[in-house]
Parts: structure tokens; C-alpha cells; sequence
């Protein structure tokens, strides 16, 4: 998989084509899978390349830190789950006041078609783009016929009644319940971080302890674990 780090780097996109996805994938949750293994079938009838776009740091996390989610995944696992997934192009856009301010038009005629020549897209019918959010579904819908590619709606994944989702999974272990999350995730729950020196408390305790700071805004654990 190829990693294309900002739109600066652009000119590394395939020349064919893509088809394309754009989302935060957050977790690379089981709906995530669902829908990229739908957009592999699309690029293998097409002979195009898969390339999901995500930003960093999230819109949210630029626009309303306080309201911003807790991460399940790090920039580096999420790069490593969608590899797995069969992914051939990563495109990860700095979202920035500038980015922000890119007209709805502009997102669509400069960098979905003139830079990544987009093909196919999939994108959930509430997605929104451009500054103010001016962009909605119907106006890519037009796009699409205006330019010559197409475009779905990605399907919300339900599993028992149970919609799958990054916020599913983050009330998931809000709740303790690790088998849940997993369940939803197709994957176990983990995180990582570098082992730092904390108050010494396991001696006190009878068993050895590990401090691993997150370095995140907001954790979707908390509390001691063994």
C-alpha cells in the first residue's frame, strides 16, 4: 500500500484512476471492512486501484476539540489495518484552516477529478465537504454526471440488530465490554505507547506495573488494566 502524505504530493496518485472512498475510519471496524471489500470488487471490474482519503487531524478535532470523539486507532495502526484490508492507496490530507477553506466546487474539480481522476466514489449520503459544508450528496451526484464518474451511498453494516460503528465500539469500551468491542471491530481492541517511568506503585501492590501514556486528545479507555 501507498501512503501519500497531503495533497502537496499529489502528483503521486495513480494516473489511471481510482476508485475512492473518504471517511475517518476510526477503528477499521467491521463496516469499514464491509465497505472496502465492496469498493476491492468495484476496482477489480474497473482494473482501477482502491484509495481511501482521511484527513488529520479530523474535522472535529480542528473545529470543536471539547466535542471531538476519542481515537481507536493511532494514524499508524489505521495505516496498518487498511493495508491489510487490501488497500492501494492511502491519500492523508492535513486538514488545516486552509484545506477548510477549499469551495465545495473546487474539492470536486480540482482534487477529486483533475488531480485523483476519480472513477468511483462511496461515500455515506450525510457526508459533507467544503468550507461552510456546502457540499452534500446530491451536488457529487451532479458532479458525477457532469464529470463522468459515479457514485454510491456506503450502507450502515447492522449485525443483529446491533449498528456497527466507530461510536458503537467507543460505548463498547465505555461500558468495559471488550468481547463487544472486539465483536464489532473483527479485530481485538488494542493500543500502544512507549513505557514510561511512573510512581513505582506495583511494589506496593505485590505485582509489576507499566505507565503507557496515549498521547491523545482523549482516550476511549481509561483506568488500570491487567
Amino acid at each position: 500500500m501507498k501512503l501519500i502524505r497531503g495533497i502537496h504530493n499529489l502528483s503521486q496518485a495513480p494516473q489511471e484512476g481510482c476508485v475512492l472512498t473518504i471517511g475517518n475510519f476510526d477503528g477499521v471496524h467491521r463496516g469499514h471492512r464491509a465497505l472496502l471489500q465492496g469498493l476491492q470488487e468495484e476496482g477489480r471490474k474497473r482494473n482501477l486501484p482502491v484509495m481511501v482519503m482521511l484527513f488529520e487531524p479530523q474535522p472535529l478535532e480542528l473545529f470543536a476539540t471539547d466535542k471531538a470523539p476519542a481515537r481507536l486507532t493511532r494514524l499508524r495502526e489505521k495505516l496498518r489495518y487498511l493495508a491489510e484490508c487490501g488497500v492501494d492507496y492511502v491519500l492523508c490530507v492535513r486538514f488545516d484552516r486552509r484545506f477548510a477553506a477549499l469551495t465545495a466546487q473546487n474539492f470536486i474539480s480540482d482534487l477529486l477529478v483533475k488531480h485523483l481522476r476519480v472513477k468511483f466514489l462511496a461515500v455515506g449520503d450525510d457526508f459533507r465537504f467544503g468550507a461552510g459544508r456546502e457540499g452534500d450528496f446530491l451536488l457529487l451526484q451532479k458532479a458525477g454526471m457532469e464529470y463522468g464518474f459515479d457514485i454510491t451511498s456506503t450502507q450502515t453494516f447492522c449485525e443483529g440488530g446491533v449498528r456497527i460503528s466507530s461510536t458503537a465500539v467507543r460505548q463498547a469500551l465505555a461500558d468495559d465490554n471488550l468481547a463487544l468491542a472486539e465483536s464489532l471491530l473483527g479485530h481485538p481492541f488494542a493500543i500502544s505507547g512507549r513505557v514510561v517511568h511512573g510512581d513505582e506503585l506495583g511494589r506496593t501492590i505485590g505485582f509489576p506495573t507499566a505507565n503507557v501514556p496515549l498521547r491523545r486528545q482523549v482516550s476511549p479507555v481509561k483506568g488500570v488494566m491487567r
